[in-house]
């Protein structure tokens, strides 16, 4: 076999078998992050004595210990190795959501969101910087696509499958339905987290399922990768170059926006599902919110693809956040019920198409960085989850109406598109897109 079909069999083989993996944990992830919109619907705010503004702030608290835990936990994943400290994470966030559905006051919710929150921190920039150590960077759009693809989907699917838990199994043993939710969605992630001891890999030297050729081939071609994108030729560097790093910053102040945004709509989608219309019965509000999910899983996949394809990022990220903004402008202010939801189905296609290109500048920072950079970026970033949850449920007990939210969040998402925009204008910003195109 020549180094070209080394390399064809190597890259295959890292798609087939790690990308589907992130996939199912980012996608189990996801299913215990929310769940907590669909108790909201189905009971939890009533029995617990939630308003809409106590509700906003204790989904948002998950974000308090993300931030908190976010560097410490990626600089773990790099100190232990991804095998072991995802495995640990796992088992810790699923048994934190099922011990959720015994709740029986908003202090214990919120103690738990807390918890939540510190366990999953280090989950997704570490799988980002797993996409740094098995894949190319000039692959990594559609790398990071296919498991941030899991988003979406985990509320896709989540959306029906919540509400029929919610509805068919209440007072099954004496709990209510939204309490059997939290239970049976934290099982799978404490299964998978056992899993993953002996099916990850912490990068390809260790993997069986590569041949010798392939680990050589794939080895060099990333460590020369890595050198290329340094800025000064090597792998490593002090702890605190990553926070005097501009790169770093600039990347994060983008994602604050994005996210309260991308967070204001997942735990929101529901509630402004069901005001559209009286007559929506849980399950019904369960369908329809499942739409504009699928419709973003698919523009994500899409717009990753054209944008490896063309190798062109900043025009790809930015318009997906103005166009999730316009969407949400448009649910705020239209005549019907059907155009308004039209409209979140347009947000939800803008809002989930960001995330390839984005992660594909990002994960270009200074490679020396790459650990303590992305835990930067993403624990400040999703400091705006904290924040927007919270907005529009007070923007929503305030007003009497949902649409003072959407108007705030659609504000958010258009900042992000102009800051990326402004990204071409700046000196920083050139470096990414150049080390993008290398």
């Amino acid at each position: 076999m020549d180094e070209s079909k080394i390399g064809q069999s190597a890259r295959r083989k890292v798609r087939w078998h790690l990308l589907p993996y992130l996939f199912i944990v980012y996608f189990v992830a996801f299913l215990d992050r929310s769940s907590i919109t669909y108790a909201s619907i189905g009971g939890m705010d009533k029995s617990l004595g939630l308003s809409a503004t106590t509700y906003g702030l204790i989904a948002g608290i998950f974000f308090i210990g993300y931030f908190i835990f976010g560097i410490p936990g990626n600089m773990m994943l790099e100190r232990i190795g991804a095998r072991r400290w995802i495995g640990i994470i796992l088992i810790g966030w699923g048994a934190v959501t099922l011990v959720t559905g015994f709740v029986n006051s908003a202090v214990e919710l919120s103690v738990l969101r807390f918890l939540l929150g510190t366990a999953e921190a280090a989950l997704f920039p570490g799988m980002t910087l797993i996409i740094t150590y098995w894949v190319l960077s000039r692959e990594r759009a559609a790398a990071v696509a296919l498991f941030m693809i899991a988003p979406p989907l985990a509320n896709s699917f989540g959306a029906p499958v919540s509400t029929l838990i919610i509805t068919q199994i209440h007072q099954v043993m004496g709990l209510d339905g939204w309490r059997w939710l939290f239970i049976l969605v934290g099982i799978p992630a404490v299964v998978l987290g056992f899993i993953t001891f002996w099916y990850l890999n912490d990068d390809p030297s260790k993997a069986k399922w590569l041949t010798t050729d392939e680990k050589k081939w794939l080895t060099t071609a990333l460590d020369e990768d890595r050198l290329a994108a340094s800025q000064h030729g090597e792998i490593t560097a002090p702890f605190k170059e990553a926070f005097k790093n501009k790169q770093v910053w600039l990347m994060t102040i983008m994602n604050v926006f994005y996210v309260m945004g991308l967070y204001g709509l997942t735990f929101w989608l529901p509630q402004m599902v069901r005001s559209l219309s009286s007559k929506n019965s849980t399950m019904m509000v369960g369908w329809l919110t499942a739409i504009p999910y699928l419709l973003g899983a698919i523009a994500l996949v899409l717009n990753a693809r054209s944008s490896d394809a063309t190798g062109e990022r900043i025009w790809h990220t930015a318009l997906s956040a103005i166009v999730g903004g316009i969407g949400l402008f448009g649910a705020a202010l239209a005549p019907n019920p059907v155009v308004s939801f039209l409209f979140l189905c347009v947000t939800a296609i803008g809002v989930y198409a960001w995330s390839g290109p984005y992660w594909a500048i990002t994960t270009n920072i200074d490679p020396r960085i790459a650990a303590v950079g992305l835990g930067i970026v993403n624990a400040l970033g999703n400091l705006g989850g904290f924040v927007s949850p919270y907005a529009v449920g007070w923007l929503n007990d305030t007003s009497g109406s949902s649409q003072m939210g959407m108007l705030f969040l659609a504000a958010a998402l258009v900042i992000a598109g102009v800051i990326v925009i402004m990204l071409r204008r700046t000196e920083v910003g050139q470096k990414l897109i150049l080390a993008v195109k290398h």
